[in-house]
C-alpha cells in the first residue's frame, strides 16, 4: 500500500500558536509527520522551523519566554510603519535559520502572507525561510511590512488564516488543518442595541513626557499593553482586530474548502499576547492532536487501500 501524502496546514493565532508545536510532535510520534506544511503567521514560523528540523529549538525558545524576556523583544520604532522593528526576534531566528532556503528543505513548505498593495494572496516557497516567515507574520501596525522581490508583504491571516488551499494545491491527499479560533464563541453575532447612547468614552491625549528617551520609551510599551484600567492597549486592539477579521474569512474559507481533519486545541485561557504562556498551549496542541490520532489512521488506511 502506498501512504497518501499528508498536508498539515497551521493557522494564525499569535500566542496561542505555540499549540502547533505540541500538535507537531504529536503527529510525528504516531507515524503521521506531514509530507508538506503550510503556515500562515505564527503558523508558518512553527512550521518552517519542523521542516528545517528546528522545531526542538523552537519550543526551547518557547518556553524559556517570560513576560519580561517577551517585553525585551518588543524594539520599539519611532518613526517607520510599524511600532516594532522585529530585527530582535528576526534575529533570534536567524540564528538558527539564516542559511536555509525553502527550496533546499526536504518536505515542501509555503508561508502565506498578504500583498499591502494589491490584496493579494502570496505563496511563498523559494529563497530564505526567515524572510518569508517574517513577512508572514508582520501583522499590519505592530510589525512593518516587508519587501520581498519588490512586494511588500504583510500578515497572511488577512487573507487565508489556514491554508488548506495551499495543501491540496502541493498534492495533498489528506489535509489536517490547525484551528486555533473554534473555541471563540459568539464571533459574527449580529447584536441590535435597544439602550440609548447617553454617554461616550473617549480615550485619554497623553503627551510625550519630558526628558530623554526611555521616558517616552516607557510611555509607548503602557500604551501598547494598556494601563491597567478597562482601556486596552494598542497590541489588544490589533490582535483583537485581525482575530475578528481572522475568524470571519476562517469561517468562509472552511466552508467553501473544508479539511479532512481538523485539529482544535483548547486555548481559550490564552490570550493572543500570551507568549509566555508557551507550557500551557504546546501541552494543549499536544492533547488536541491526540485525540484525532484514530481518525488520522482510519484516513490513511482508507486512502492506502
Amino acid at each position: 500500500m502506498m501512504k497518501p501524502k499528508i498536508g498539515l496546514a497551521l493557522g494564525g493565532g499569535a500566542a496561542r500558536g505555540w499549540a502547533h508545536i505540541g500538535v507537531l510532535k504529536a503527529l510525528a510520534n504516531a507515524g503521521m509527520a506531514p509530507d508538506i506544511v503550510a503556515g500562515t503567521s505564527i503558523g508558518a514560523v512553527a512550521g518552517g522551523c519542523y521542516v528545517a528540523e528546528k522545531l526542538d529549538e523552537l519550543e526551547r525558545f518557547a518556553l524559556s519566554l517570560t513576560k519580561r524576556r517577551v517585553f525585551s523583544f518588543l524594539d520599539f520604532n519611532f518613526a517607520g510603519s510599524g511600532l516594532i522593528t522585529g530585527r530582535r526576534l528576526c534575529g533570534e531566528l536567524d540564528d538558527h535559520l539564516k542559511t536555509i532556503n525553502i527550496e533546499n528543505l526536504d518536505r515542501k513548505f509555503v508561508a502565506v502572507a498578504t500583498e499591502m498593495a494589491t490584496g493579494h494572496e502570496i505563496w511563498l516557497s523559494k529563497g530564505r525561510l526567515v524572510n518569508a516567515m517574517h513577512a508572514s507574520y508582520a501583522l499590519p501596525g505592530i510589525f512593518g511590512p516587508v519587501n520581498i522581490n519588490g512586494r511588500w508583504l504583510m500578515d497572511g491571516a488577512l487573507v487565508n488564516p489556514i491554508p488548506v488551499s495551499v495543501c491540496r494545491a502541493l498534492g495533498a491527499r489528506i489535509v489536517i488543518a490547525v484551528n486555533l479560533h473554534w473555541d471563540v464563541f459568539g464571533k459574527g453575532a449580529v447584536i441590535h442595541d435597544q439602550e440609548s447612547i447617553d454617554e461616550v468614552e473617549l480615550p485619554e491625549e497623553t503627551s510625550p513626557p519630558p526628558g530623554n528617551g526611555q521616558a517616552a520609551k516607557r510611555l509607548l510599551q503602557r500604551q501598547f499593553f494598556g494601563r491597567g484600567s478597562n482601556a486596552p492597549g494598542i497590541s489588544t486592539v490589533m490582535m483583537d482586530a485581525l482575530n475578528i477579521v481572522q475568524d470571519r474569512i476562517a469561517r468562509s474559507r472552511l466552508a467553501g474548502d473544508p479539511p479532512d481533519l481538523m485539529i482544535s486545541p483548547k486555548l481559550t485561557e490564552i490570550g493572543l499576547f500570551d507568549f509566555h504562556c508557551a507550557s500551557a498551549a504546546i501541552a494543549a496542541g499536544k492533547a488536541a492532536a491526540e485525540k484525532e490520532i484514530e481518525d488520522i489512521q482510519q484516513t490513511i488506511n482508507t486512502l492506502a487501500a
